[in-house]
């Protein structure tokens, strides 16, 4: 396991220079999921939600999140992001699942350091908007399993999570 970057010899954080590595592609994906009552999920699905396209709304805040990343995690690098695609699926509950929305979120550029935390925050920024949009009808919603599931470029190369 390589040490951890972001604290110098003395052991106080700092942002890492990254002014010598090369620019390169990078690429991230990351996964999550909010767990909800069927008929929250009903509203969704139906937009009878009185505040409007819930995906929609999430979706493009999504993109915000990724965008803002570095104004939330005070040691990660601003980045012009080249592009960021939120997609949602919806679980209908059966026997074994529970109602869910799920959110996956790629995250590309062109730099110097990845875009990991960025595609981590679109799915969380994605997720709290639903939770905020549908909290009045349903306060019991969880958000699980948030994940980064590929990332690509850079010196540690191309990683995926193992199923």
């Amino acid at each position: 396991m390589n040490e951890l970057t972001h604290f110098n010899r003395a052991g106080e954080a700092q942002m890492v220079d990254v002014g010598a590595k090369p620019e390169t592609e990078r690429i991230a994906q990351a996964e999550g999921c909010i767990r909800m009552q069927p008929e929250t999920l009903r509203l969704i699905e139906q937009g009878g939600h009185a505040k409007g396209d819930v995906l929609g709304i999430a979706r493009i805040a999504s993109i915000m999140g990724a965008k803002r990343t570095a104004d939330l995690i005070p040691l990660c690098h601003p980045l012009a992001l080249t592009k960021v695609d939120c997609s949602f699926e919806v679980q209908q509950p059966t026997a074994n699942t529970t109602a869910a929305v799920f959110c996956r979120v790629t995250v590309a550029t062109r730099g110097r350091t990845g875009v990991e935390m960025e595609a981590l925050c679109a799915v969380q920024i994605a997720l709290l908007t639903i939770y905020d949009m549908c909290k009045a009808v349903d306060r019991g919603m969880v958000i699980d399993q948030v994940r980064l599931l590929e990332k690509q470029g850079g010196r540690s190369g191309h990683w995926v999570r193992s199923a």
